[in-house]
């Protein structure tokens, strides 16, 4: 399946392109601020965003009808599409916490390539081999871009860590597969999924959130510095739902999987960190997939 040939570039591309930047700034600002916030207050202000920015994007756009008796199949499949990517996020975190995020990083940042098979085995998406060589150009630059050097301080207690980062991974590509096939239900709609998406987040999301992140401290400071980015990251859902609609997700998910180069840059003019020749090389790669995927 050729995205240009089933809907006009422009459909899918721009807002692909703007959940691109969405991601990579607002995982900047967290990368910025993460030693304010603890990950499960994260999780609970992103599910408080997504909800402001989904509602808001429901109850002001036309849209047809959930309760319709045909509408229930899209419903569910959406809702359990979102929960799906919810757990995976909770897998992840929880992952990091007892794994090296050296190698929990790094793969889950391959997700993006599991998406890609699983498009092709139940969606029945097909690429030229040139958009093939354009997708692995960008998963390996991000893949890239996600290793950092191992800490030697760093003592593991377990290896919990590999089947928690598995199940993520396998999760999120599982999620992403999922959107995309809701598509072809009766009541499909972007701006109903927006609604399943709110839904799927607060069932798990909230949930791990409420349990996790209601504890210590809270002030005005914190609130702003985890609000602002997880409401980045709740735009850059949005913009990954309506681009699902009318491009495949087998270039869909790499593309907006890519933020890790906008975060680089953020990373290099806001906190002023360096940029090695390895994540200039992967820098290339990913550019060079990214205008290569839609020919």
């Amino acid at each position: 399946m050729n995205a240009p040939a089933s809907a006009p570039l422009l459909m899918w591309l721009t807002p692909a392109m703007i959940a691109l930047l969405l991601y990579g700034l607002g995982q900047g600002l967290v990368k910025k601020w993460i030693g304010e916030v603890p990950p499960a207050r994260f999780c609970l202000y992103f599910v408080l965003a997504k909800s402001v920015i989904n509602l808001s994007y429901f109850l002001s756009q036309d849209h047809p009808s959930l309760l319709a008796s045909d509408g229930h199949p899209f419903l569910v499949y959406g809702v359990l599409a979102y929960m799906l990517e919810g757990t995976g996020w909770i897998l992840y975190f929880e992952s990091i916490v007892a794994g090296p995020i050296t190698i929990v990083g790094t793969l889950s940042a391959a997700y993006p390539a599991l998406t890609v098979v699983f498009a092709h085995w139940f969606l029945g998406e097909t690429l030229s081999p040139l958009q093939y060589g354009a997708v692995t150009l960008v998963i390996g630059g991000c893949l890239g871009l996600s290793y950092s050097p191992p800490d030697a301080e760093q003592k593991l207690t377990g290896r919990r860590w590999i089947p928690l980062s598995l199940i993520a991974l396998v999760m999120w590509a599982s999620s992403q597969t999922l959107v995309k096939y809701s598509y072809g239900l009766a009541q499909a709609d972007e701006v109903n999924l927006a609604l399943c998406s709110t839904i799927g987040g607060a069932l798990t999301l909230g949930i791990y959130g409420l349990l996790k992140g209601r504890s210590g401290s809270h002030s005005v400071r914190g609130w702003v510095h985890s609000f602002v980015p997880m409401g980045m990251l709740a735009g850059g859902d949005l913009g990954v739902i309506i681009a699902n609609r009318y491009g495949p997700i087998s270039f869909v998910t790499p593309l907006t999987g890519a933020y890790p180069v906008v975060t680089l840059v953020f990373a290099a003019l806001v906190l002023k960190e360096n940029i090695s020749r390895l994540q200039y090389a992967c820098i290339a790669a990913i550019i060079g997939g990214m205008l290569l995927c839609p020919q």
